[in-house]
């Protein structure tokens, strides 16, 4: 039992993890052109963390949606429109006090002075669910505190992750052909990534979607300490991976940053990912990968299954596992970029 628990810890916050052999910019299933264009910004890890982004030195033009004649939010229940109640239209500061109601079953969602609360049993009083391990770590105010002070710029150090911003450019050459649609930032952590897409203006709409509250209440916090944020085309959403409250077949783009291996059910989240997203829509994901000399550890796999029962996070070994994630719930054209253990993948929607 105690190697299990040192293994879970290492799971939660590992220390060190191999280099791999192949390089950052070796795409592994098919080259790629990187896109050259790029997008200061500045992590500043302080007690006052956050990221900054500054406008690109030659503008991006893209032809945007209007965000508000076009709602994707759906009741969690039943996946049919719901409706925010009043002539607002919906953004960061619409939330607090809102209601929405579901057009088909008439269920009703409110909003708090943060976020909308989306999950199943929202509204409840005398009824909640907890969830493994890996979720309720990040429901705490410490962890989403610590989160971008010092947290998450430790992968760097551990598991190969370039940083954000290298990590935004990244994703911006995937996302290339569902640029001024939206785009969902889902398990969105404390809105790294969400603050960085919509500062960007390359999106019509985001989404930053998390299980935790208190992670959600850490994004509002930035988003406030932040001047002249561009509210209007930023939402947060509390919310299931495994429910998304997205009418199908309506979003353009889902961004999942050093989250796959923290969800309770990968193929559950990912179909429903796939579910959402419009055809041709884009799914990308950044985590990590225990292969190269780990895969000689004697009895891994099954050492594995034992964390994933106790904690619920979930350890790939190779990135054919995450390939055939993706086929298995619809997607297609898989393509990934390594960097050690790190590795960000893409994958769509049949059009």
């Amino acid at each position: 039992m105690a190697a299990v628990i040192n293994n879970l810890s290492s799971v939660l916050l590992p220390s060190q993890l191999g280099n791999s052999r192949r390089c950052f910019f070796k795409s592994c299933a098919r080259p790629r052109v990187f896109d050259k264009r790029i997008f200061a910004a500045k992590v500043r890890a302080s007690s006052t963390a956050f990221v900054e982004t500054k406008p690109p030195t030659d503008p991006i033009v893209v032809e945007k949606e209007d965000s508000s004649s076009k709602n994707i939010l759906a009741c969690p229940i039943c996946y049919e429109s719901i409706t925010l109640i009043g002539n607002r239209l919906l953004s960061v500061e619409s939330a607090a006090g809102s209601t929405l109601e579901c057009n088909t079953c008439k269920k009703s969602y409110f909003g708090n002075q943060t976020h909308f609360d989306l999950t199943a049993a929202s509204g409840a009083k005398n009824y909640g669910e907890a969830m493994p391990a890996s979720t309720e770590l990040f429901r705490f105010p410490l962890i989403s505190f610590l989160y971008e002070r010092g947290w998450r710029q430790s992968f760097s150090v551990w598991g190969g992750f370039p940083g954000p911003e290298k990590e935004f450019e990244l994703a911006k050459d995937f996302l290339d052909p569902v640029l001024g649609g939206n785009i969902v930032d889902a398990s969105c952590g404390s809105g790294l990534f969400s603050r960085l897409f919509a500062k960007s203006g390359l999106f019509s709409l985001v989404v930053a979607l998390d299980y935790s509250e208190n992670m959600l209440q850490q994004c509002y916090e930035f988003i406030k300490q932040e001047e002249n944020f561009p509210k209007e085309n930023l939402i947060l959403v509390r919310a299931d991976i495994s429910r998304l409250p997205f009418v199908s077949s309506s979003v353009d783009a889902v961004h999942a940053g050093a989250a796959l291996h923290c969800w309770p059910s990968p193929s559950a989240a990912v179909a429903e990912i796939s579910r959402v997203l419009r055809p041709g829509g884009v799914f990308i994901a950044t985590t990590y990968l225990l292969d190269g000399p780990f895969a000689f550890v004697p009895f891994l796999r099954r050492l594995r299954q034992n964390i994933m029962q106790i904690s619920g996070s979930h350890i790939f070994l190779s990135e054919r596992e995450l390939q055939e994630l993706c086929r298995a719930c619809g997607l297609v054209g898989f393509t990934s970029i390594r960097n050690g253990p790190f590795v960000m993948i893409s994958a769509s929607k049949p059009s």
